[in-house]
């Protein structure tokens, strides 16, 4: 009986090992425990569902238990893709945070930022681009995020990414005329893109649309100030492409009559008022519930019309480093960049008329008048251009060196007109459209919210005393010129809400 002792003391240990947790077994046994009550199984089906449901939690359980983040389903997502797809973002924060890429690619060479585009996950767009989204990659087929969101109608997405892809606005637009998604121009045109960009062969927005007979998204340029009279490298107008492609109807609703408002020369104040108000209806936006950036808009600011530029003074210029900078004396170095007021170039606007000058003869200018198809009038200095209250002031020749003449001099017809209404005057040449103002831009002054009418050869001030003068403008940008060194920077059109 002296040996009983230590067998009982042995079977004892023994029953102890037989009844300890199963956590003591192997590791990663009461994730999987866990995960299983969750309602998961340790599988890549449960790992990507769990992400899809912005289930972080399980997420870290699976991680635990030695489920590897990366894995890839079968298109050849990662959960990151999945996540950006259903809009999950505390599943993407927690896969960033395990070190996952941002712009890891999945199926179709798609960023989870494309796939958020493509989904319609807008607020998730704007996560991603905060985290560092890289919005200038491209996917198999070569479409960057925006390009995306043109093709899909997301305007939501096109306002988000806008800021971050300038450089492809135009080419933006284009395609969404080329498409037809007529809230995306909206969209498009709020952030910066001009319906006056023109594509490698001269066709407009509104060409491209009417070519492939996309109505609304017609109407909608129209409205946002398409000329239709612009023609493209094959002498070709909106009607003209309209009608060679089979939209007879689209090409009615382009050729209505001329308003008597597209025969009017317009004073800046009118052009001030035009302006201010298509820029005040684009800031005004939606109600903040509705905006579909999930952010909440500007309201609409408080200020008189703009006035001219030239000879205004404007907030001192800020230096890229956001501080105030004094220019001195002499200015920069030639050929180098200076800091600039900080002006925002809020809207373009160019007005081509229902007219062009053919020839002139003495005394008589022919002009083409675009009413009831082209037909050509001749007009005697000092009568009125009929249907118009455009008086011909003066009608001459002279030679002049040009693109199609390959820098050589050639005769052109020069007219000048005055609206006895208004009492503004032009000058128009053959060969040329007849507009019926110069190119100008909308600038703000971001300092004080001021808004000013910008026109070639106008200069102004800033309160330290530097000087500029505005050398052109463009449908995208107008470039300002530091008068002290002759050095040249260009403002970019930002559109209303840009």
């Amino acid at each position: 009986m002296s040996g009983f002792p230590g067998k009982f003391a042995r079977l004892a240990f023994t029953a102890a090992i037989a009844v300890l947790p199963v956590s003591c077994n192997k590791p990663g046994d009461v994730e999987k425990a866990d995960l299983k009550e969750a309602g998961y199984q340790l599988t890549a089906e449960g790992w990507f569902r769990a992400s899809a449901q912005n289930d972080w939690a399980a997420l870290q359980k699976f991680i635990a238990a030695g489920f590897h983040a990366d894995a890839r389903n079968a298109d050849g997502d990662s959960a990151l893709h999945i996540a950006a797809r259903e809009g999950a973002e505390k599943s993407a924060e927690f896969l960033l945070n395990r070190k996952l890429p941002v712009d890891q690619r999945g199926n179709a060479d798609r960023t989870p930022l494309m796939v958020a585009v493509v989904a319609n996950q807008t607020k998730m767009v704007n996560w991603l681009l905060r985290q560092g989204a890289d919005p200038t990659l491209k996917d198999k087929d070569g479409f960057a995020p925006l390009m995306l969101a043109v093709r899909e109608g997301r305007p939501g997405s096109v306002a988000e990414l806008a800021a971050y892809d300038r450089e492809s606005l135009d080419s933006a637009i284009l395609l969404a005329a080329l498409v037809g998604r007529t809230d995306v121009i909206d969209s498009l045109t709020n952030f910066g893109a001009s319906v006056y960009t023109r594509m490698d062969d001269g066709r407009t927005p509104l060409m491209v649309a009417a070519e492939n007979g996309h109505a609304d998204a017609v109407q909608l340029l129209l409205e946002l100030g398409s000329s239709r009279y612009t023609r493209d490298a094959d002498n070709r107008t909106a009607v003209d492409i309209a009608t060679a492609a089979g939209y007879p109807e689209i090409a009615t609703r382009i050729s209505r009559e001329p308003h008597a408002d597209e025969l009017v020369l317009e004073t800046p104040e009118k052009i001030a008022e035009s302006m201010d108000s298509y820029v005040d209806a684009a800031n005004a936006g939606p109600p903040a519930a509705e905006n579909e950036t999930g952010r909440p808009t500007s309201a609409k600011p408080a200020h008189d019309h703009a006035i001219p530029i030239n000879g205004e003074t404007l907030s001192t210029p800020v230096s890229s480093s956001g501080t105030s900078a004094k220019t001195s004396a002499s200015g920069p170095p030639p050929g180098t960049t200076f800091d600039m007021p900080p002006l925002v170039m809020r809207h373009y606007r160019e007005t081509e008329t229902p007219v062009s000058v053919k020839k002139v003869e003495g005394d008589t200018a022919t002009v083409s008048l675009a009413r009831n198809g082209d037909r050509e009038v001749k007009v005697r200095t000092g009568a009125l251009i009929p249907g118009t209250n455009l008086l011909v002031v003066k009608v001459r020749k002279r030679m002049e060196s040009g693109k199609v003449s390959q820098g050589l001099p050639e005769e052109i017809a020069t007219v000048q007109v005055r609206d006895e209404t208004t009492g503004s005057t032009r000058e128009w040449i053959s060969g040329v459209p007849a507009n019926s103002h110069d190119p100008v831009a909308l600038v703000e002054d971001a300092a004080t919210g001021r808004r000013y009418l910008a026109t070639p050869g106008q200069r102004f001030r800033a309160t330290d005393g530097s000087e500029y003068f505005i050398s052109d403008v463009r449908p995208n940008q107008m470039v300002i010129q530091d008068v002290a060194s002759g050095s040249v920077r260009t403002i970019p059109l930002r559109g209303p809400r840009g």
